[in-house]
């Protein structure tokens, strides 16, 4: 699975490391991803994911279920 957050759909970005000179190359800029399980009310099991730390904050503030419904309509998630 690539490195995307199924909450909030965020990827790695591409920047440049720029030297003391001023000479350009090519990094990437990573997420801080973690393989976490949550606990559905709902559908009573754990439901493991992807997230940063900035989704696991949205799903502490907002819930799992309002969560997950969230980012199936804007289509970060699939799960069965």
């Amino acid at each position: 699975m690539s490195k995307v957050c199924q909450i909030t759909g965020k990827k790695r970005m591409v920047g440049n490391n720029v030297s003391h000179s001023k000479l350009r190359t090519k990094r990437t800029f990573d997420l801080n991803l973690k393989t976490k399980r949550f606990w559905s009310e709902e559908e009573q099991r754990f439901i493991t994911l992807k997230v940063s730390c900035h989704g696991m904050r949205i799903i502490e503030k907002n819930g799992l279920d309002a969560a997950l419904r969230e980012a199936r309509k804007k289509g970060y998630v699939n799960l069965v």
